[in-house]
């Protein structure tokens, strides 16, 4: 059974510690962050037009998306599990197929029109599709929306909830439904999905193709997956939760201590404390030259280190 930590990274209790933020930061974690949605929370959800989603594959590259429905179009299942559609998009499945090698999500929920706060929900997801859904939970509305309907759902087990603060937050208002074009739902119309806006296809006959480099022994920081060509690197467990990725067996970062004995297992203890040894030792390089909080910003009336008025 693995022991009880304090909540975030290990990366941002060392940024703690050289700040000299730590005591403030456990003050956060023990009042706010939850491992489950409580009533208040719920409520919030429930009512929530819009999401935005982080995800990363097996490599650790994240891309960041949006996710929008009608008031609901989240559902709170119960206190530790919520669901959300995934809808007719552009056929790339980025956050999907992030989730088949790597489980761990991100959402961040903010009302800018009522109560100006925010939600964060971090935890594991799993790819289901609608019939398996609406057999499971047979209550589930059917949206009379076509292009509302969902293809298949994400649920979330609920890891880390906590409140994202009012500070930043922009207040915004509705513009009134009859001022307000109707939502292309689902449309694969170029121009009401908004058309070339950036001209990225404009100029598509004036540059190769994208290619992303070929990886090779990459690895997330301290964990383990497979295509790292050390043979010790390839005991990792696979992605409880999502769906291998084509072409081979997905495997998911590992965040417990490799029990067990012999050399594979052994050897997989050395190469993990070898790769975070580096990486603290870099992030320890990094923080040297930061400099500790100054009380000055703790005041009330401090509007950052280039005084902006503009809210």
């Amino acid at each position: 059974m693995p022991s009880q930590e304090r909540p975030g990274s290990d990366g941002e209790h060392l940024v703690q510690q050289r700040l000299g933020t730590t005591e403030r930061a456990d003050r956060f974690y023990g009042d706010q962050v939850l491992d489950h949605l409580n009533v208040r929370m719920q409520e919030f959800v429930a009512r929530q037009e819009m999401f935005f989603l982080a995800t990363a594959d097996r490599h650790g590259d994240c891309d960041s998306t949006f996710r929008a429905g009608p008031p609901g179009f989240v559902q709170v299942l119960d206190d530790r599990t919520l669901a959300y559609p995934e809808y007719r998009g552009n056929g790339v499945m980025a956050s999907i197929g992030n989730i088949s090698e790597n489980p761990r999500l991100g959402i961040l929920m903010i009302d800018f029109t009522r109560d100006r706060i925010g939600l964060h929900i971090n935890g594991r997801a799993r790819v289901v599709m609608d019939e398996e859904m609406r057999a499971q939970h047979a209550d589930l509305p059917v949206d009379p929306v076509p292009g509302r309907r969902a293809q298949l759902w994400v649920t979330v087990e609920v890891e880390e909830a906590y409140i994202h603060c009012s500070k930043h937050i922009p207040r915004l208002q509705k513009v009134p439904v009859q001022e307000r074009g109707a939502r292309a739902w689902g449309t694969d119309d170029t121009k009401r999905k908004g058309g070339d806006f950036f001209g990225a296809a404009a100029e598509a006959s004036e540059r190769p193709p994208f290619r992303r480099p070929v990886r090779r022994n990459e690895h997330l920081r301290g964990g383990l997956h497979e295509d790292t060509g050390d043979a010790v690197y390839q005991g990792a467990a696979p992605v409880s939760g999502g769906a291998p990725a084509a072409g081979g067996t997905a495997h998911a970062p590992r965040t417990e201590p490799v029990h067990g004995a012999g050399p594979e297992a052994a050897g997989r203890r050395d190469f993990v404390e070898e790769l975070n040894a580096e990486f603290l030792d870099r992030v320890e390089r990094v923080l040297a030259r930061a400099q500790p909080r100054r009380p000055v910003e703790d005041e009330a009336d401090f509007r950052g280190w280039f005084d902006r008025r503009d809210g």
